[in-house]
């Protein structure tokens, strides 16, 4: 029996305006920052998902390079703007207060305190669900089956009895299903593949209409 729903923040349940990858470059070049690809951000952040700021990954990612720019600077600038690119995926937030009125509802996010907490403010989603982690907070992250369990306690709840639903294949869909819980895949455009461990896949834009109707198919 379903008893609770948990769900990811980033390409779940919100979106930004433009392409991670854009965002990163308008924030360098506004700070005078060199250049720094997508896939060196990513790989720097997988590195650091319990800190508090991302002042870290920004270090790592400039440590040895010949420039002025500041990793405390830069973080913040690159957190003031994707929170503020951030929209919510068309009717989820209705979504979340039904869902609400027959299950516990969870969040658990990978990323720094400060980061993730900034966008669940700007979003008003501070009340939004009955238990909200981010891993800057716990002692791993995602896929790492300690995060999970962290929710799972929060919301006084067994794996058996949870659905995880996100869109990374790995930190979501393995890290969930190695957690005991059911998983559903959120497939975005131009992302990964229907992977064959989650219970069902979802289109990220059919989240709202179609996700009640695939819980009640798991009870």
């Amino acid at each position: 029996m379903v008893e609770a729903v948990v769900f990811d923040l980033d390409e779940t349940l919100a979106v930004p305006d433009r392409d991670r990858e854009t965002i990163l470059e308008d924030v360098t070049a506004a700070t005078g920052t060199p250049s720094i690809s997508r896939e060196s951000y990513l790989d720097a952040h997988r590195q650091h998902l319990t800190r508090t700021t991302r002042k870290p990954i920004f270090a790592e990612l400039l440590a040895g390079r010949e420039t002025d720019a500041d990793a405390e600077e830069l973080a913040v600038a690159y957190r003031r703007t994707i929170a503020d690119s951030l929209s919510p995926v068309t009717g989820v937030e209705s979504l979340l207060d039904d869902l609400r009125n027959r299950y516990s509802v969870g969040l658990l996010t990978n990323g720094p305190v400060r980061a993730q907490r900034d966008k669940l403010e700007t979003l008003g989603w501070e009340c939004t669900f009955d238990a909200a982690l981010v891993t800057g907070e716990l002692e791993a992250g995602k896929p790492d089956p300690r995060a999970f369990d962290a929710i799972l306690s929060e919301l006084a709840v067994d794996a058996g009895n949870a659905v995880y639903v996100g869109d990374d294949v790995e930190a979501d869909i393995a890290g969930a299903t190695n957690a005991g819980m059911d998983a559903i895949q959120v497939l975005k455009p131009d992302g990964p593949a229907p992977d064959d461990r989650a219970a069902d896949h979802l289109a990220q834009d059919s989240i709202a209409a179609e996700l009640p109707g695939v819980l009640a198919t798991l009870e």
